[in-house]
């Protein structure tokens, strides 16, 4: 009797060994690759630079044309205040989509054939890669709001509206960049895949939140804009950082870019090995 209860005790525990030494390997794989992807911008200071020429001329030059249209603000005293964190999102979707190029670049290197042969869980090594992309678009987002605090543009600076709105970037990256990998998959060259980037990315700007509310869209693009987790990421990130609230609530934005980040990395994780075919 003893000896078949601990025997059953054992049973039960084998699983949850099971699950936590997946876990394990998860979380390793995760950390090695974003600490591999914090290597690569260290040596690439520049590359931050280079990229934050385009949102601060979107800002500066578009924001500061449009500075006192409050239709576009929907209501909000300064359209450049309205625009940052559309903006924001905007620089870390372009870090995002492209960020298949590197896939596409290590399959041609022989580097991708490399990675698939260790032992780390696919699904590592894609949320490793989005990690990558989320913290490009961190560091991104630091020189902006500096920026911002620099120009005196008005916004809120709580340390858990600026930490959540930091946070909610991050995963909405991440989510995209697992979308960028699944693009790269099924794409043989980097001239096709960029064509097709911008044909994916430039939609999802211009049908989402970023530049101007829902409100004052036709009913159709409202339609996809709802659907648009680019919507959802910039009304969130408005809301913690400005104190707007367009008609949508603060848990469901997190919420649906979780899901997005989920769905997007799953898929990535089952398609990613296809690249090197």
């Amino acid at each position: 009797m003893h000896v078949e209860a601990a025997g059953s005790r054992a049973g039960s525990a084998d699983p949850l060994r099971q699950l936590a030494a997946s876990a394990r390997r998860l979380g390793n794989g995760i950390g090695a690759m974003g600490w591999a992807e914090i290597r690569k911008l260290r040596h690439d200071n520049i590359d931050i630079a280079t990229r934050s020429v385009q949102p601060l001329l979107w800002l500066f030059i578009f924001g500061t044309a449009l500075r006192r249209n409050r239709a576009l603000a929907g209501g909000f005293h300064d359209y450049r205040a309205y625009l940052a964190p559309g903006i924001m999102a905007q620089a870390a979707l372009f870090i995002a989509i492209f960020f298949g190029l590197a896939v596409i670049w290590e399959r041609d290197v022989g580097q991708l054939q490399r990675l698939l042969a260790t032992p780390l869980p696919r699904l590592a090594i894609v949320l490793g890669k989005a990690c990558g992309a989320g913290i490009r678009a961190l560091a991104q987002a630091f020189v902006l709001l500096a920026v911002l605090a620099i120009t005196g543009i008005s916004i809120k600076w709580s340390v858990t509206g600026v930490l959540g709105a930091l946070v909610l970037l991050v995963l909405a990256t991440g989510g995209f960049a697992c979308l960028s990998m699944i693009l790269a998959s099924l794409v043989r060259t980097r001239e096709r895949f960029m064509g097709i980037g911008q044909m994916v990315m430039m939609p999802l700007f211009f049908a989402s939140s970023a530049l101007y509310p829902l409100s004052i869209m036709p009913a159709w693009l409202r339609v996809l804009a709802h659907g648009n987790p680019l919507t959802y990421e910039v009304h969130g990130m408005r809301q913690l950082l400005l104190g707007i609230n367009a008609g949508g609530t603060l848990w469901v934005d997190f919420v649906f870019v979780v899901a997005f980040l989920a769905v997007s990395a799953g898929v990535a994780a089952k398609t990613y090995p296809r690249a090197i075919l």
